[in-house]
């Protein structure tokens, strides 16, 4: 990354732009695409909220459900054999595209989980943004030597955030049609996921759907962070978590620009006592229990809604919000065998019933050991029982 813009190697995302001229400078440039946006949510979002009652389930198996991020940057040699330990077989890996002198590190990296389903994400720099033909040039490199490992790509991340380096829609429109064109050129076997927008901001999201732009998802990402609001099960707008799966599925079930395929690319909760390594304040963050709780109802919740096709959770190694520690060693934290546990019961479950009735969760799905239910509330920890199949 080029100054004013920095990566913060501590919370593994690019640190606040001071420079408040600069930022002033570039929304008044971006004011035609920002009005966009409002007009676009402003006619969608409405739509999409009457549509919630007619926008069905899909069916979503926990085989390919589950899935964590892990990064060349955070023990890469122990890496391999904790994923084996967790029992996860799905991988997203980050690269960012202002590392490409370490490509073949990234690769060799990404070669190593043998036998695992690995998606890549692509993640931006304001000078691939503003270089049309070094992002083309490099967004080849990466599709040519991962071709034989990984055919699954999320183009850019954090839309909606300026220190990510896009000061609208319509910037990362154009950064995304350079993925798209070579998909449609040169490597048609690719899925290309996006748009990618952070939090609950989906007038965003709106207009990354609807537009005139020459581009289409194959399928639509979203980094659905609720962290801010604390249990998974909180309201913000009168949304829950389930509520915003349910709007942003309705988004794309009218939307020309994507396949009907929903996945959430990154969630997670700050840790307590962890500053600076946590990604937010003090304020946000929870103790380590409350994570690895909000963790699993997060994925039982967005696994009941049969709307989310896919969920990474971020991730495996992160001193501030990973399911490991690694400033003193390996120290595994309770999320840990939270997640071992929520994988080894739902890894080959499927769906079959939700029920939420005043504070009490219940989430049934088959098993080839039986009937699986899986009850919580917002203030106990989920329990699994079996009933056997008859």
């Amino acid at each position: 990354m080029k100054q004013p813009f920095a990566w913060d190697h501590y919370s593994d995302q690019p640190a606040i732009i001071k420079d408040k001229a600069l930022k002033r400078a570039m929304r008044r440039s971006a004011l035609p695409s920002l009005i966009k946006t409002f007009a676009i949510a402003l006619l969608t979002l409405p739509i999409a909220l009457l549509l919630i009652p007619f926008t069905g389930r899909r069916s979503v198996r926990g085989e390919h459900f589950f899935g964590i991020g892990v990064n060349l940057d955070k023990e890469p040699n122990t890496t391999p054999y904790l994923i084996n330990e967790l029992g996860s077989q799905r991988l997203l890996i980050r690269i960012p595209l202002w590392e490409m002198e370490r490509l073949n590190e990234y690769v060799a990296f990404i070669h190593t989980f043998k036998g695992k389903e690995i998606t890549v994400a692509l993640l931006q720099d304001r000078e691939h943004i503003t270089s049309p033909t070094l992002c083309r040039d490099h967004f080849t490199q990466i599709f040519e030597a991962l071709d034989d490992v990984c055919h699954t790509y999320v183009i850019g991340s954090t839309i909606n955030r300026a220190k990510w380096g896009f000061f609208s829609v319509n910037e990362y429109l154009d950064f995304y049609a350079l993925a798209y064109e070579l998909k449609q050129s040169r490597f048609p076997h690719l899925k290309l996921i996006g748009s990618n927008v952070i939090d609950f901001e989906f007038h965003f999201t709106a207009h990354t759907l609807f537009n005139l732009a020459r581009i289409r998802f194959d399928a639509l990402g979203s980094l659905l962070y609720v962290d801010r609001r604390g249990a998974p099960e909180n309201t913000q707008m009168g949304f829950n978590l389930l509520g915003k799966i349910n709007l942003l599925n309705a988004l794309i079930s009218f939307s020309p620009k994507t396949a009907n395929e929903l996945v959430i690319t990154e969630a997670n909760w700050p840790i307590k006592n962890t500053a600076p390594y946590a990604p937010t304040s003090e304020h946000e963050c929870v103790s380590e229990a409350d994570y690895a709780d909000f963790m699993v109802r997060y994925h039982l919740l967005a696994f009941a809604s049969q709307k989310v096709d896919s969920l990474y959770w971020h991730q495996l190694i992160a001193p501030g919000y990973g399911l490991i520690d690694n400033r003193e060693g390996i120290r595994k934290r309770s999320a840990f065998d939270a997640y071992a546990t929520m994988l080894s019961h739902l890894s080959d479950a499927n769906f079959l019933r939700y029920r939420h009735r005043g504070e009490e969760y219940l989430l049934i799905c088959s098993t080839p050991r039986g009937e699986l239910h899986i009850t919580w509330t917002p203030t106990t920890s989920p329990i699994y029982t079996y009933k056997a199949s008859l």
